[in-house]
């Protein structure tokens, strides 16, 4: 990592290497339903050089699975020459409260010295843009030259955008929407029952316990990941093809096994509730006179990419936020891919993204 131009508030930076997690202190967080959450970590990770004027920092936040780590989930995004170009740019990615890469979240130990588990308080998108905040005043950063961010991501730029225009230059928002429709929390709703219908749950408390509940998160992902992708896709590459061996499975059960268990190898049934919830509760117009009141106040630019197929945040979505925003442009991606558009089309999205810098 390189710095230049650091005062006191950039001592922060001075003792770990490119790409590596890095733990800060952000205090207590009071939530939107009044409950505090004490001792707060946020886990993040960072890459390229900040500039004598601290003006060239992106805030990067990922979405439901994604983590700090940007080239691990965002490939061929950042680095030299890439959208997020590390010759210009000092790229911050914190994982999300809530989560369960190194951020405060559900297993996570409690001041008392247990994990939360079912203690965890319910957390909500303006809850997740909070801890952004005080994250970015211990690093120092007092403005963003963007705030960018797939689904969960987009949904948390664009709270950036209507509470903290002092903070960011502009934002990009991709595949995400102004508030979550009724399709989209009837989809998770079930994914949700799924993980807590598992009997190796335990309403929560399962951290001590030899087995969690795997089989009900693996549910919960096989759903989901088909709502990330297209049912032409899902025809044409597997259409009624048997697997081949002695299971007697569709080759396209085969394929969602294997996201399943991916899934969970690495991500918490916990988190992935707190996170879903926190989705289900976005509507950016709440308390602020509606959703056309909300986004007709914005006053930065903010940058909108549809994916075409995308039949989780339908372009509708977007386009809705392009009409009602001032100062807004409009980006559709043509991808075969549907929500998961923005993970493979990363020319296309980078290209939107590099406009949305300028």
């Amino acid at each position: 990592m390189t710095l230049q131009g650091v005062g006191t508030t950039g001592a922060w930076l001075e003792s770990h290497d490119r790409g590596e997690r890095t733990f800060v202190s952000i205090g207590d967080l009071v939530l939107e339903n009044a409950e505090i959450l004490r001792d707060v970590t946020i886990c993040y990770q960072s890459w390229g050089t900040i500039n004598q004027a601290r003006d060239n920092v992106i805030l990067v936040n990922h979405a439901l699975t994604g983590w700090s780590d940007v080239p691990g989930w965002w490939p061929s995004m950042v680095g030299p020459g890439l959208p997020f170009d590390t010759n210009k740019y000092f790229i911050l990615c914190p994982n999300v409260i809530g989560g369960c890469q190194g951020s405060t979240g559900p297993s996570s130990v409690a001041p008392d010295g247990r994990r939360y588990g079912s203690r965890f308080p319910a957390i909500t998108i303006r809850d997740m843009v909070a801890a952004e905040l005080a994250f970015s005043d211990v690093l120092g950063i007092k403005k963003y030259r963007l705030a960018v961010g797939p689904s969960l991501g987009g949904m948390r730029s664009l709270e950036w955008a209507v509470q903290h225009p002092d903070r960011v230059d502009a934002i990009c928002t991709i595949g995400s929407s102004a508030v979550a429709t009724g399709d989209q929390i009837g989809t998770a709703s079930i994914q949700i029952r799924a993980i807590k219908s598992d009997p190796h749950f335990l309403a929560g408390d399962y951290y001590e316990q030899a087995l969690g509940p795997h089989e009900g998160m693996g549910i919960a992902r096989r759903i989901a990941h088909l709502t990330y992708r297209t049912e032409a896709e899902m025809d044409v590459r597997f259409g009624r093809e048997l697997q081949g061996d002695e299971t007697g499975r569709y080759a396209v059960e085969s394929y969602l096994d294997h996201q399943a268990a991916k899934l969970a190898q690495r991500f918490d049934a916990n988190t992935y509730i707190a996170l879903t919830e926190a989705m289900n509760s976005h509507d950016i117009g709440r308390e602020r006179g509606g959703v056309a009141v909300a986004l007709a106040g914005i006053t930065i630019p903010v940058s909108v990419v549809s994916i075409d197929t995308d039949r989780l945040f339908p372009p509708r979505l977007q386009a809705e936020i392009a009409d009602l925003v001032p100062k807004s442009v409009l980006t559709t991606i043509s991808s075969p891919f549907g929500h998961d558009g923005f993970l493979v089309e990363v020319e296309a999205v980078g290209a939107a993204i590099t406009h949305a810098l300028t």
